[in-house]
């Protein structure tokens, strides 16, 4: 019988290292954007065309690469970072497997144009589909242009599978907002389609928040900040009242990179416990430092994912955090000392009054109440008021619960023979008979159930109307939302808008 197991070719193996970390253009754009930060430069500029899939180029001002050096990024397993298997787990730059040029110029074509600082001449390298196509000596500015063109040309399965330009746009816009996030002291510029979308200069991170996000955020930022041994928390949370139901503006960076933790995420959202709705995610950008040798990268080809030794640590550490920051910004509900507790239950004083936007109850009824001189009186009228407040309360609830009858048209319904009535129960609920049956509708969820089958109907049919306003409506939107709705323009014409 004949040896069936054979080695893989160089270009086969490189294809298959490149879907660990190539998955789409956005892929490119954060190995790029990491590769220009740890080479250090503080003026980026990304350029975009066709969502990626045409043209994917970032320019840099960093150190720039010798010509050797240069040739040698693109073969597997080549970095400057690592020099022994120990050193895995004290990284504290951005990109570090080597595996990232490699594995894209095995499925695109790609040039490189570099220069170091002390240099006359740089290098220019052209490599497409792994196979070197130029490399020679040339002019150019100091730093790195790395241009990626055809992602995906000679593996036309992976690229039918890419989705719509603005959905790929949008994973693309998020990979920066990252890294800008990240990296506020760095000038950024972001192009696509020779737009200029996004031009940011130097600045502090809630600056850096505001340029990305919009100007609706100024006033909706509440700052972290927490220092133990073996752990520092900074960073901003939103407030709750601006929390969406959307998820997206959730970052938490480890040691300036960017990463995903449900378990983290778990501790900010427990931290909002009793002031957000259920389905609304607050917004935070958290950046948390520890120690290299306390946390392992290494878990996903992406970084994105990490182990914590002491995550119960982290996890308290960081919703007491969170706790405090919203206890000193008066979000939370702060506990008045100098109020007995033994009269909280006595709520709804005609005389209670708002003060700061806060409920202030009056209990002047009580200053009297001192130990020396309770008499019978002063308690029997004290539990009179408790009383009254009481069966005021029942009253309430009562009348709240009384069933509405609701006119009915019987003509609706000609093959009943009986006089059928809908009762309208805590403004929430119509209960109806139907021959037999007993039907109750939540009035809400039917609302909404015929607006969707009359949306539906619209985008079907395409007839959806809409009027033109007198005075058209402005609505200002941040670039990524802006693209957003571009992407969708069609189907919201249909419905109408």
């Amino acid at each position: 019988m004949s040896d069936i197991i054979k080695l893989l070719p160089e270009s086969v193996a490189n294809q298959i290292a490149a879907g660990e970390v190539v998955q789409r253009p956005a892929s490119v754009v954060k190995e790029l954007l990491e590769n220009s930060i740890d080479a250090g430069a503080d003026d980026i500029e990304l350029i975009i065309k066709d969502a990626g899939k045409t043209l994917i180029q970032v320019i840099d001002n960093g150190k720039g690469m010798s010509a050797t050096d240069a040739r040698m990024s693109f073969e597997r397993h080549a970095t400057s970072k690592i020099k022994r298997s120990e050193d895995l787990f004290f990284i504290n730059t951005m990109g570090f497997r080597g595996e990232a040029l490699a594995s894209i110029a095995a499925v695109a074509q790609i040039e490189m144009k570099t220069r170091l600082h002390d240099e006359e001449l740089g290098a220019q390298i052209c490599v497409e589909g792994s196979n070197l196509k130029k490399h020679e000596p040339g002019a150019m500015m100091v730093g790195t242009s790395i241009a990626v063109k055809n992602l995906f040309f000679n593996v036309p399965a992976r690229r039918n599978f890419l989705k719509s330009n603005p959905v790929e746009l949008r994973h693309i816009t998020d990979e920066f907002f990252r890294v800008a996030l990240s990296h506020p002291k760095n000038k950024f510029q972001f192009l696509q389609q020779e737009t200029k979308i996004y031009q940011l200069s130097q600045a502090n991170l809630s600056r850096r928040i505001v340029q990305l996000f919009g100007n609706n955020y100024k006033n909706q930022l509440i700052p972290c900040e927490e220092s133990t041994k073996d752990l520092k928390i900074s960073g901003f949370i939103g407030k709750p009242e601006y929390a969406k139901k959307t998820r997206g503006e959730q970052y938490f960076f480890l040691n300036n990179r960017f990463i995903k933790s449900h378990y983290l995420h778990h501790a900010v959202i427990t931290s909002f416990e009793n002031l957000l709705p259920d389905g609304f995610y607050p917004f935070y950008v958290l950046f948390l430092e520890v120690p290299s040798a306390e946390v392992d990268i290494n878990v996903h080809p992406s970084k994105t994912e990490v182990k914590f030794k002491n995550e119960r640590v982290l996890y308290g550490i960081l919703q007491s955090t969170i706790r405090k920051s919203l206890a000193t910004f008066n979000v939370t509900p702060s506990l008045d000392f100098d109020t007995d507790v033994n009269f909280e239950l006595f709520t709804g004083n005609p005389r209670d009054k708002l003060i700061g936007g806060r409920q202030e109850r009056d209990y002047s009824n009580f200053r009297t109440l001192g130990v020396a001189n309770r008499s019978e009186e002063t308690w029997k009228h004290l539990y009179e008021m408790a009383e009254r407040e009481e069966e005021e309360f029942h009253r309430k609830a009562e009348k709240e619960l009384q069933p509405k009858i609701i006119p009915n048209e019987a003509d609706n319904y000609p093959n009943e023979k009986v006089n059928m009535e809908s009762f309208q129960l805590n403004k929430q609920y119509i209960i109806r008979q139907i021959k037999s049956a007993l039907v109750i509708i939540d009035q809400h969820a039917a609302h909404v159930r015929i607006l969707y089958e009359k949306y539906m109907d619209n985008l079907t049919r395409k007839s959806g109307l809409s009027q033109s306003c007198l005075f058209p409506q402005h609505l200002d939107l941040n670039p990524s939302d802006y693209q957003l709705v571009t992407g969708i323009k069609n189907e919201l014409r249909r419905l109408g808008f």
